[in-house]
């Protein structure tokens, strides 16, 4: 659990000093959304609420965070008093954790004074971009697998303690059937799994005492792994002659491959079990997978029963991060009441959206999902009634839908800095994504050019935004 406010960029706290000497603390309401899709691919998976929302309860500032501030000669005392009694006093609004996402629409909206809004921007962006990058992935690798059983062992290749325990819980949300990481399993209730390692076949005279040794431990839950010295010369015939013995005792036993070329050792090892009389006997592999690789052995027809993922799933493989933002779309104006606000930029994909938003999800008849408006808040889509959408930069390029369904996406979880909607269990959030993928048309989910899936602006918040863009010459 994060433990000090201090978890802030330097700039935050520079600036809410600046808005508190200004006397500028007024109501404010800012969006996270994501600017592109992480992988060339079609969809994101949105996670990291539910801990964000316990952190920033809990988030604030100790003396020991006061004295430091203070030695860096940049804040006020009556700033650093302030400080003292900081607490995040809030409303906040957002997706539902693992919903299928898209850019540049508001996953999160906070509605809180200016500098409160300022100083949690970075833990905001902190946890969900992390964590929806890692649960995008393994959706990903998950749907490359045939929506088969993946176990995450990432913990040894993860950046650092913090970025295990989230890749594990984020890993698990995407569609891991377990992970490796112990804590992770006792803190999130998640699976933990196994197999040995070849230090432990290399530390016996030979592989099969190795197997024969951990078989009598472990009868229920073997899996041999068969590659230490050679795979099919001595390993999968250590292997069989331990899982025979199994056998006659009752229990099924697994291989697992984790160096070599998969393809072709796991036809030849299938081989070989079902020649032994053990078809029931399972195979696993590992070895720096990847989405592509997993989907092109599927295709190939590789006799695969699980798969073991660790450094591609856990730190993002191809993709550093989420590229999720956080601005400023409604401030308090002249009047004392909110005003839309809009980043204008040269680059058109950075200019962004105004005002206080909702997204509306539209359904087709068949219930998959067709597109995402965005909407002033005060707006409401009817299903059954034929409505024009907009491009959100291109004015020319609109299209009319009656929905069969019309769902906001955006509800309220923080009131008064505090919880306000009931908390999500992980096995909820996960069942939410898989029925979010199910509603999405194949297209979306392809890894190679996949559709563009539409998100759109209301006739209303299209007006606001070209105003703006008028107003300021772009």
């Amino acid at each position: 659990m994060m433990d000090s406010a201090l978890f802030s960029d330097f700039y935050e706290l520079t600036m809410a000093q600046g808005f508190w000497k200004q006397q500028k603390n007024s109501p404010s309401v800012f969006d996270m959304f994501f600017r592109r899709q992480p992988f060339n691919g079609g969809f994101s998976v949105f996670a990291g609420l539910e801990p964000l929302i316990d952190i920033i309860e809990q988030f604030s500032f100790s003396e020991d965070d006061l004295a430091y501030l203070d030695s860096t000669g940049m804040f006020e005392k009556g700033f650093l008093d302030y400080l003292k009694n900081f607490r995040f006093s809030g409303e906040l609004y957002a997706m539902n954790e693992g919903t299928v996402i898209f850019p540049n629409e508001p996953l999160i909206r906070v509605h809180a004074p200016v500098i409160e809004c300022a100083i949690i921007e970075g833990l905001v962006l902190n946890t969900v971009n992390f964590q929806s990058l890692i649960a995008t992935k393994t959706a990903r690798i998950w749907l490359a697998s045939n929506k088969g059983s993946i176990m995450e062992f990432g913990l040894r290749r993860a950046q650092g303690y913090n970025g295990a325990m989230s890749a594990s819980r984020a890993a698990f949300i995407g569609g891991v059937a377990g992970t490796s990481n112990t804590l992770a399993g006792k803190k999130y209730n998640i699976p933990v799994m196994g197999t040995m390692a070849h230090s432990w076949v290399m530390s016996f005279p030979t592989e099969e005492e190795a197997f024969d040794a951990y078989a009598s431990m472990y009868p229920g839950k073997s899996v041999f792994l068969i590659d230490t010295y050679n795979t099919l010369e001595s390993g999968i015939h250590a292997a069989i002659a331990s899982g025979r013995k199994l056998a006659e005792k009752g229990y099924n036993f697994g291989i697992r491959l984790d160096s070599g070329d998969i393809q072709y050792l796991s036809t030849k090892v299938r081989e070989k079990l079902d020649k032994a009389g053990l078809p029931d006997a399972a195979i696993t592999v590992s070895n720096e997978l990847t989405e592509e690789i997993i989907q092109s052995l599927i295709f190939n027809k590789a006799p695969i029963d699980s798969w073991g993922v660790g450094t591609h799933l856990v730190t993002g493989g191809s993709e550093s991060s989420f590229t999720g933002v956080y601005k400023l779309s409604a401030h308090t104006g002249t009047d004392g009441k909110l005003a839309p606000a809009m980043k204008l930029s040269d680059n058109p994909e950075k200019t962004t959206n105004p005002g206080v938003k909702q997204v509306w999800r539209l359904f087709n008849d068949d219930g998959t999902i067709k597109a995402d408006v965005l909407a002033l808040d005060e707006e409401t889509i009817t299903a059954g009634e034929t409505n024009r959408y907009y491009h959100p930069s291109n004015d020319y390029q609109t299209f009319s839908f009656s929905a069969a369904k019309a769902e906001p996406l955006l509800s309220k979880k923080m009131s008064g800095g505090k919880r306000f909607a009931r908390e999500q269990s992980l096995d909820e959030i996960r069942t939410a994504l898989r029925s979010g993928l199910d509603q999405l048309d194949y297209s979306y989910k392809r890894f190679l050019n996949p559709h563009l899936y539409k998100v759109s602006l209301t006739a209303r918040l299209r007006d606001m935004k070209f105003g703006f863009l008028k107003q300021y010459g772009q």
